[in-house]
Order: structure tokens, then sequence, then C-alpha cells
């Protein structure tokens, strides 16, 4: 019997079968679901307990992009989130206590590896960025989205990865974490940073209908063929010294 994510792989291979790919979202609603049910039933027994939710956001998204490209993870082996090399970026933003952030988006500073220019990012096909959010900040609306960079060829990622490397190199900044802010709340595709604010192609865009308690997908576009870039937009922020 094939595993549901072999399953997937298959569909992507017709993905111009619109009941086929019905097929595969079906899988995706599922996920989406599970996740939001396990999120908020253990939220009960953490708001009573006084702690926060035991969620583990980073395996959910990982699980859940796996679904949506045919990517499967490394079977509980370490490296890269993905079997392929791409790494997922994740940020929840229900009953957060600080802003959620999508960390770590660079290589820097890993024990035994030191990474100081963009070559970083040539081993690795992508990046995923999936942001748990509420549409208007309103609970009981919840939303899931999925961006994408092709780390290789995404020219205005990597003007901005080269601009934070340049800087940190030169000592301007002492950080290596490399953090994109997410559009929280926010109906836009722009993550921020210091060193350049981008517009992202969206994967996903997902939201919670409270009448048929279920997820329903408003845009689902992935096609390996056709891949989108990012463009820079807007002024960044005014950089803080030594960040």
């Amino acid at each position: 019997m094939c595993s549901p994510l072999h399953f997937v792989k298959v569909l992507l291979l017709y993905s111009d079968n619109n009941t086929i790919m019905d097929l595969q979202q079906k899988h995706v609603i599922t996920i989406l679901n599970t996740h939001r049910k396990s999120f908020f039933e253990a939220k009960e027994f953490a708001d009573s307990a006084g702690h926060t939710v035991p969620c583990d956001t980073k395996s959910w998204s990982q699980i859940l992009v796996s679904f949506l490209t045919g990517i499967p993870g490394l079977y509980r082996q370490k490296g890269n989130d993905l079997a392929d090399g791409s790494d997922v970026k994740a940020a929840n933003a229900w009953d957060a206590i600080d802003k959620p952030r999508f960390n770590g988006v660079l290589k820097a500073g890993r024990i035994g590896i030191e990474h100081t220019d963009i070559t970083s990012l040539n081993d690795m096909p992508f990046i995923f960025f999936v942001l748990w959010d509420w549409v208007d900040g309103k609970q009981d609306c919840e939303r899931c989205r999925v961006w994408y960079v092709n780390t290789l060829k995404d020219n205005d990622f990597r003007k901005v990865a080269k601009n934070w490397y340049d800087l940190r190199n030169s000592g301007e900044i002492k950080s290596v974490n490399f953090q994109l802010h997410p559009p929280i709340h926010n109906d836009n595709n722009v993550v921020t940073n210091e060193c350049g604010n981008l517009d992202l192609p969206l994967m996903l865009n997902a939201v919670w209908d409270k009448n048929k308690k279920s997820y329903a997908i408003k845009k689902y576009e992935w096609n390996i063929k056709n891949i989108k870039y990012s463009k820079l937009t807007g002024s960044a922020p005014k950089r803080r010294r030594n960040t």
C-alpha cells in the first residue's frame, strides 16, 4: 500500500488533471485541520496550567510543505529539512507572546562550518516560509500561508542575502541570525529585514471556515517548471548599528 506522500508525488506528475489535484488538496486540508485541532485542544490544558501551548510548529510546517510539493523529509536523519536540500522556516502567531519571525534564514555561524557569503545558498534549491496567523488578527479565522524562494535563481533574494553577509563580514552586523519578519495578520506577501524587503511568491493561502469547520484553500500554486521569484519592494527599515 503506497503512503499518502507517495500518492501526492504521483499526483503532482499529473497536475493538469483537476480531479487528481482535488484529491491532493484533500490531504493538505486534512493536515491543516489536524494541526489546528491539536493546537487548540492543547491550549485548553496549557491555559489552565499557566503554560505555553506545546505545539511543534516547525514539524507541522515541514509535513505540510512535503505534501504541497511532493518533496519528502529525511526520515529522521540529520541534515536539511527536505530530501532535496531545501529548508522550511515556520512562524506561528497563534497565542504568541513575542512577535514571531522566520529565524536562521541564512546559514551563518553553525558549529564546525563558517558561512561568509551567498555561496551557502548554492546547495539549497528552495527555502519555504510557513506562517500561521489570523485574518485581520481575529481568532476563529485562522489562516496558513506558504511562500517560497528559489535560492539559486532568485536575484533579489540573493541581493538581500549578499547585503547581510557583507555587513556581517565588515563587523557592522554582529548577529548570526538572519531574520525575516512575516506579514502577520496582513494580506500582503512582504517580508521585511533591515537589509531589504521582499515580496515573496505565494504558494498556498488557506483560511479556516468556522461554518464548515474546515480550512478552505483560497490559492494553491506550485509548478516546478514555472517558478516565480521575489521582488525587492519599498525601503528597508533603518538598520540599527552592531545588530
